[in-house]
């Protein structure tokens, strides 16, 4: 059985063995908006729950508006120039508006991904803030959540009349879906907020998953954030499978938010009848597969459905290898999943530490096979898996010892599946 890996930027050709029961979980798509500029300008004109953007801008000075970074699949170069346009109609000029890259504690992005993030004709014309999560003079203290959290927001970002986030919304694998919020913490946030933010008493919360919305506890602590931060409007789109926009959200924070997250919590959901006894899937392919940071989402993902002591076959590029430095030197450090999680239970955060947390909980109970060619050798022997180069042999040690007719999920695009047990 022949089918596509979504795997860095062109995709992988991969031939399944035969003798087992396979289920293709694809993920459902709405399709593309047939006007998607006619749908982005009629958002920003009849928002969700707020006046219309131009209105909103008018007698404002200053405009700040966050964009995903480099990681994200965000369709920026073609909602900005909207809402851009929207802002000029309003009063406000080019001088006055501040684009900031939302990094939360990725690199910032270098001059050739500011042209791919934002167009190099808007790159070139306005004001960037290029976050950095470690310069803590760059950010203001907005004083304190109600459980105690201490809130940094770039400085770029709170001192604006209007502030706007601009991203796209898809599970997110501990804060529930992304967008919105997302976009100022930890999108813009310091590190000491971000540390916090993804600490142990979040990442160990069972409500804090992929799809968990409603009782998720750190989802309402970005909430309060973004209103502390003064949060005054947002744009988020639905994607389909091939990046296309299917759906526009804009207007009020929470409520344009909650209306984006319903939409794609129908469209993605995919149930299965019973718990499978193992899985391929992916980190849906470029940018998200980048490095072996990003990919532990695929893992995450496919979790829910994997019956315990089953396997998980996680293929992804990983052509910038492990991650950030504080990242690499975690994964040299702990030799099991346990004593990693022993470690950081009760020791101060350190950064990335939570990307490595939400693994160690997944290979807890489930035996997780790495197809990661661009993870450097010197790190493949503290993966506490058994990593590959080649998706054949890959493929070979996820099934050994399964029984013929063994049921084995497939999901190309992983994380962009919303899979779960009925």
């Amino acid at each position: 059985m022949n089918t596509e890996l979504a795997f860095g930027k062109t995709g992988l050709e991969v031939e399944l063995p035969g003798g087992y029961a396979y289920r293709m979980l694809e993920a459902k798509s709405a399709a593309a908006l047939a006007d998607e500029r006619g749908a982005l300008e009629h958002a920003v004109e009849n928002p969700i729950g707020t006046p219309a953007l131009r209105e909103m801008a008018r007698g404002k000075k200053t405009v700040a508006i966050s964009v995903c970074d480099i990681t994200r699949p965000a369709p920026n170069r073609r909602t900005l120039p909207v809402v851009l346009r929207a802002l000029e109609q309003g009063g406000i000029a080019p001088e006055n508006v501040t684009i900031c890259i939302a990094t939360g504690l990725h690199r910032i992005a270098t001059p050739g991904e500011l042209d791919e993030i934002l167009g190099p004709e808007i790159a070139a014309k306005y004001k960037i803030f290029n976050h950095d999560a470690k310069v803590f003079g760059d950010h203001r203290g907005l004083g304190e959540t109600g459980s105690g959290i201490p809130v940094y927001i770039a400085e770029a970002f709170v001192a604006a009349d209007l502030r706007i986030t601009l991203g796209f919304i898809e599970p997110h694998l501990m804060l529930g879906y992304s967008g919105g919020r997302k976009l100022i913490a930890p999108g813009l946030a310091a590190q000491e907020t971000i540390k916090v933010i993804h600490s142990p008493r979040f990442m160990r919360d069972r409500r804090s998953v992929e799809g968990s919305i409603a009782d998720n506890p750190l989802h309402r602590e970005l909430q309060e954030i973004a209103r502390m931060a003064g949060h005054s409007f947002m744009l988020d789109v639905a994607l389909t499978r091939k990046r296309e926009i299917a759906q526009v959200f804009a207007g009020h924070p929470e409520q344009a938010h909650a209306a984006g997250v319903d939409f794609v919590s129908r469209v993605m959901l995919e149930k299965i009848e019973r718990p499978v006894d193992a899985v391929v899937t992916t980190c849906a392919g470029y940018p998200l597969d980048l490095t072996f940071y990003q990919a532990v989402k695929g893992v995450t993902a496919a979790s829910h459905i994997v019956r315990e002591g089953g396997r998980i076959l996680i293929s992804a590029e990983c052509s910038e290898g492990p991650g950030a430095p504080e990242f690499r030197e975690m994964m040299k450090r702990f030799n099991t999943p346990r004593g990693f999680l022993e470690a950081v239970k009760d020791a101060p955060v350190t950064v990335d530490q939570w990307q490595l947390e939400k693994l160690a909980l997944v290979m807890e109970t489930k035996e997780v096979v790495f197809h990661t060619p661009g993870v450097p050798e010197e790190y493949r022997g503290q993966m506490w898996g058994p990593v590959y180069s080649e998706f054949g042999p890959a493929m070979e040690r996820l099934t050994a010892g399964l029984g013929a007719g063994a049921e084995i999920a497939v999901i190309p695009e992983g994380p962009y599946v919303l899979a779960r047990v009925a």
